[in-house]
């Protein structure tokens, strides 16, 4: 039987007008005398916060626009890619690597709303997390991060000046005869849509670009659409060639493994989902996850084997590119400009707050204090938010227009960047973290548990913040301990995702330098 004791500590004007906290409860284990809040007295942890008083984050964000956001993140051009690679591993084979890339690309999303209950609202992001957990590589990860985001943004450039001239050409040169007017220009369409790109880029919050994405969830959904159509239809019957249920090759299943897995990442933006989320409860996390897994793992399913069933061995890496020119092809092609168009935002906001990290870490490290939960700023400051954005959008419009193909570059980039923050870096974290007496994860609404309300938390303690600012229910905010089985469990089946995150990470890394070996010969 566990003993607790309750000591209430009354903050300085906690019962004033307004106050923003009123009263914190400690709830104290007396059988082990290390479950104490982060090792400080009842003195530091009032004064801490005493001096965070006021500064409590409180989302904005609803359910739609988070499930928008996070699924647009998801869902890019490499849906097109489905096909193929159903061809290669088979449709037995594929199903079922698109059902376990969803599943853990899910627990990776899911361990990172875990791991940010370990900082106040709003402050959540790899680089705060790694600070907690591994310091001295925090600049490290958030390097990986930038670099993936930034080479996924050029190469939606490029395939925006590779589509561009053909969209035209579908439209309005019926004989396919453009001739050698600007329109057939790739670089004066780069440059047409990275002006459209600009004001999309300098919005501040990820929730500011749910519009956009609710947009190019519709022409994702229009390509769907399509795909399935010809194969009800039956007009490429004539050109379908051999259907495997199983894998023909295992090189074959090697060489299009990456584009089912990396097709799940959106982890560089799972953090500012959480943090800008108006109500941010287990339960509503989980909702946006399945939600946008879910949808994914559908809607690769439907257009993956559609595809390949009206191809067979003879689809090519992008099934809308084998459709004979038509009106609804034309559109189809129209809709992949929109899609990626739509996309680069949400590629340039991960790579913008990474960035900043690496400058705060490496030029203002003298100046700044250690990350701390709750102390650490992550606004960005005006002035360096625009050089930053600028950065961003020159650099990357100067490799579109300079780059016609980044794929050998992105193929090794998303091998080490998109397994790093999709299962390494959720599974250390979490590991670390999880089950940790000696930090406190910060649940965002009080739990509708009646033992967490009256305090009786068996083997866990909780500190009971009484927060009327964050008063959507019942005024108050729950501090608890992951200490209890299910956090033990959770905190090694981290190890395991940072585990099948290493294992992937070297068979595709293995697997490209075949291919490019195998290129050259």
């Amino acid at each position: 039987m566990v003993m607790a004791t309750d000591s209430t500590i009354m903050l300085a004007n906690a019962h004033a007008p307004n106050s923003n906290i009123a009263v914190v409860e400690y709830v104290e284990n007396d059988e082990d005398e290390d479950f104490n809040i982060n090792h400080i007295s009842d003195n530091e942890f009032e004064d801490e916060a005493t001096a965070n008083h006021g500064k409590l984050h409180v989302g904005t964000a609803g359910m739609a626009s988070s499930v928008a956001n996070l699924s647009n993140t998801i869902l890019g051009a490499g849906v097109l890619a489905m096909p193929y690679a159903l061809k290669n591993d088979g449709v037995f084979l594929g199903f079922l690597v698109i059902l376990v890339s969803g599943f853990t690309a899910g627990a990776g999303l899911y361990l990172q709303y875990r791991c940010s209950r370990y900082l106040d609202r709003g402050m959540a992001s790899f680089f705060a997390i790694a600070q907690k957990t591994y310091p001295s590589l925090a600049a490290l990860f958030d390097t990986a991060i930038a670099i993936k985001c930034f080479g996924v943004g050029v190469s939606y450039l490029i395939i925006i000046g590779d589509l561009m001239p053909q969209v035209i050409a579908d439209f309005f040169f019926a004989d396919g005869n453009v001739g050698d007017t600007i329109f057939v220009s790739r670089r004066f369409w780069i440059s047409c849509f990275m002006v459209a790109l600009i004001p999309l880029c300098f919005l501040r919050r990820l929730d500011s670009l749910k519009y956009t994405s609710v947009i190019a969830l519709l022409a994702i959904g229009y390509l769907a659409v399509l795909v399935v159509g010809h194969w009800l239809v039956g007009d490429t019957i004539s050109y379908r060639g051999t259907i495997s249920i199983g894998p023909p090759s295992l090189s074959g299943v090697l060489s299009t493994l990456p584009i089912i897995i990396f097709g799940f990442t959106c982890h560089q933006n799972m953090f500012s989902i959480v943090n800008e989320l108006r109500d941010n409860r287990p339960t509503n996390i989980l909702f946006i996850i399945f939600s946008s897994i879910g949808s994914a793992i559908i809607l690769y399913t439907l257009v993956g084997l559609t595809g390949y069933l009206s191809y067979g061995d003879n689809v090519g890496g992008n099934i809308i590119g084998m459709y004979a020119s038509s009106f609804s092809s034309a559109v189809g092609r129209a809709a992949i400009v929109v899609l990626v168009l739509f996309s680069y935002p949400l590629q340039c906001h991960p790579c913008r707050a990474s960035l900043d990290h690496i400058y705060t870490h490496f030029i203002l490290q003298s100046s700044v204090s250690p990350v701390r939960s709750g102390i650490q700023k992550t606004s960005i400051p005006k002035r360096r938010f625009v050089v930053v954005t600028s950065g961003i959008i020159v650099f990357s419009y100067i490799a579109a227009m300079t780059v016609s193909s980044l794929e050998t570059v992105l193929a090794f980039v998303g091998a080490t960047g998109s397994t790093s923050i999709s299962f390494i870096l959720p599974g250390i974290f979490g590991y670390k973290l999880l089950g940790s007496p000696y930090h406190v994860p910060i649940p965002d609404v009080t739990d509708d548990d009646e033992t967490l309300e009256s305090g009786e938390t068996g083997l866990r303690q909780a500190v009971r913040l009484v927060t009327p600012e964050f008063d959507d229910w019942d005024g108050e905010r729950e501090i608890v301990r992951d200490l209890d089985g299910e956090g033990y469990i959770i905190k090694y089946a981290s190890l395991a995702l940072a585990g099948w995150g290493i294992f992937i990470m070297v068979v595709c890394l293995g697997t490209n330098i075949w291919l490019l070996r195998h290129a050259s010969d």
